[in-house]
């Protein structure tokens, strides 16, 4: 048995032509929006003006009771004026000047022979390598002017290594490093003016320790004249570490 179809309700009978339709909707949709335009519109703010009348107040015009004027100023009448003559004679005081004249000055002239005029001596302090004739050591006498300067340092250098000691605090903290002291042999040949530097004040007060200790010396003379002079040693405190 052969099934039957109504030929009115077949469906893809159309189909073609529902696709052509759909398809133009579709496109003209697009193109619809693709035209489509937008403007901007400028916010216009509408206010109200409100205008109210403003009525001007009328001010009274007040009276005040000012106080009257001042009287005006008496009127002074000149009153007769009587010249007396002098009856009496009065003695006129006479002033004297109590300064000295300029011929009084001059009488009293002093002599140049009367002023006695005492010499001042200068501290002048001259550096070791500028010094004419260099601070005698103990032990350096009567050697020869070149030979003077080295023996000196010489005997510097083994009263330092004599005196020498490592202070145990230093040895405890782990300091060492280099000193450098200055020192002046003034021009009696005492030790003065000891000034040091260093890594730590322990060096430092142990190296002026040592330069204190230096003997007396003949003071270096410069021009024939004892002068101060300025000497500067190096100090190397360093410990072996075992």
């Amino acid at each position: 048995m052969e099934a039957k179809k109504n030929p009115k309700l077949e469906i893809s009978r159309n189909s073609s032509i529902y696709f052509a339709i759909g398809l133009n909707i579709m496109l003209l949709f697009s193109w619809q929006a693709l035209e489509y335009k937008t403007y901007e519109r400028d916010d216009v703010v509408v206010d109200l003006l409100d205008v109210e009348t403003q009525f001007e107040e009328e001010i009274p015009v007040v009276n005040i009771n000012t106080p009257p004027p001042p009287p005006p100023p008496p009127v002074i009448t000149q009153e007769s004026i009587q010249i007396v003559e002098d009856t009496e004679e009065v003695e006129e005081t006479v002033f004297e000047s109590t300064e000295t004249s300029q011929e009084e000055a001059i009488r009293d002239v002093v002599e140049v022979s009367d002023v006695n005029v005492e010499e001042v001596e200068e501290e002048v302090e001259v550096a070791f390598a500028l010094i004419e004739n260099v601070p005698i050591f103990p032990g350096c006498e009567g050697l020869p002017k070149k030979k003077m300067k080295d023996c000196f340092q010489k005997k510097i250098q083994e009263h330092v290594v004599k005196n020498f000691e490592y202070p145990e605090e230093a040895l405890d903290l782990g300091i060492q490093g280099r000193v450098s002291v200055v020192f002046i042999i003034d021009s009696k040949g005492h030790i003065t003016g000891i000034r040091s530097r260093g890594p730590d004040r322990i060096l430092e007060k142990e190296a002026e320790r040592i330069i204190g200790t230096l003997p007396k010396m003949k003071p270096g003379t410069q021009r024939g004249r004892p002068v101060k002079v300025a000497y500067s040693i190096p100090i190397f405190f360093k410990y072996n570490e075992g």
